[in-house]
């Protein structure tokens, strides 16, 4: 078993910090996601932790052994590249087989294993076959296989399933997922893509300008963001202008909204702040049904797309959007006045 500790990992090119200051304790067996829009350093980050660079400032820690100074080769990783690297010179079963030759292991022992994996990865049989005979889902799986070979104590993956279409990709995502609980190796998976990682992970790690903004359980991270970059990059959200005029009350267009729950550390403040609403937790409501002293907005927008409604309105010129099923569709239509609730255990006060 693996854990994986962070502590302070920096990274500079020249002036530039592309990892600053990460603190991280990842626990063994679990599937982790690195998280972010390009440029983020969520690649340099996984990048230190195999030792393909070396970290500016910090520590990596692994089961308490330091590990920033071991190269590459010897901290005994697999991993899967962007690009794959598959060797085209060689079979499947070759590539697969190819960090257990440079170590050494007899080629029944390799043989077996290319075996083993190729079952494993659900590509029984094709050992033989050049790299360029095989559909890019067929690569993504022969390359998993070959990082697999040494039975790795950390599993990584830098954006493995980018170049997949969306079919193929949403299929994938989910075979690595169980692979990765079948195996139970910890598993590190850098993405830009959201919907992947709430997918996949165990644990979600958000970047954004080299740091660390939020780590934790996805549906946590959801729905208890950090802040406005989290909030807004996780899924979808309503990101209001608010006040907060006391403990457990905000203030929206001139609305009061009593919550359920407010951070501790904006219990005691009072002024402008930001309200986080899910399209999913927004009501919306013809007018006749809805408060009479609540919110309203004009109907922009409306956009059916089958398993689900989308509605977009426009609330003292802010725009918000509601999402509900057909069957829960209210009954408006674009350019009605509209009431919208916002239920108070479902919105999150935010400062940045």
């Amino acid at each position: 078993m693996a854990g994986l500790r962070l502590e302070g990992l920096t990274k500079r090119f020249g002036e530039i910090a592309a990892v600053d200051h990460v603190d991280l304790d990842l626990p063994p067996q679990k599937l982790v996601c690195l998280l972010g829009p390009s440029g983020c350093g969520k690649t340099t980050l996984l990048r230190l932790i195999a030792g393909l660079e070396t970290a500016t400032e910090g520590r990596i820690l692994l089961d308490g052994a330091d590990l920033t100074g071991v190269s590459a080769h010897d901290r005994d990783f697999g991993m899967v590249f962007q690009s794959l690297a598959l060797f085209p010179h060689l079979t499947v079963g070759e590539n697969i087989a190819y960090a257990l030759k440079i170590r050494g292991v007899d080629k029944a022992t390799r043989d077996r294993r290319v075996a083993e994996l190729l079952d494993l990865v659900q590509l029984p049989g094709v050992g033989e076959r050049r790299i360029s005979q095989l559909s890019g889902g067929q690569r993504q799986r022969v390359a998993i296989a070959r990082a697999l070979a040494i039975d790795p104590k950390l599993f990584l993956l830098d954006e493995p399933l980018s170049a997949l279409d969306a079919k193929l990709r949403e299929k994938m995502q989910v075979e690595l997922r169980l692979l990765q609980q079948r195996l139970a190796v910890t598993t590190i998976v850098v993405t830009h893509d959201q919907r992947e990682a709430m997918t996949m992970a165990d644990i979600v790690v958000v970047m954004n300008e080299g740091r660390v903004l939020q780590a934790g359980p996805p549906l946590e991270i959801y729905r208890n963001p950090a802040d406005t970059f989290v909030a807004d990059f996780i899924g979808i959200s309503n990101l209001i202008p608010c006040e907060i005029v006391e403990a457990g009350t905000v203030e929206v267009a001139g609305h009061r909204l009593a919550l359920a729950d407010m951070p501790s550390g904006l219990a005691e403040e009072r002024g402008a702040a930001t309200l986080s609403v899910r399209p999913e937790d927004l009501h919306v409501l013809p007018v006749a049904q809805g408060q009479a002293d609540g919110l309203r907005g004009t109907v922009a927008f409306i956009r059916d797309l089958g398993a689900s409604v989308e509605i977009s309105l426009d609330c003292a010129g802010q725009e918000l959007v509601a999402v509900t099923t057909p069957k829960e569709r209210p009954a408006v239509s674009v350019g009605d006045t509209a009431g919208i609730e916002i239920p108070g255990d479902r919105a999150v006060v935010l400062r940045g």
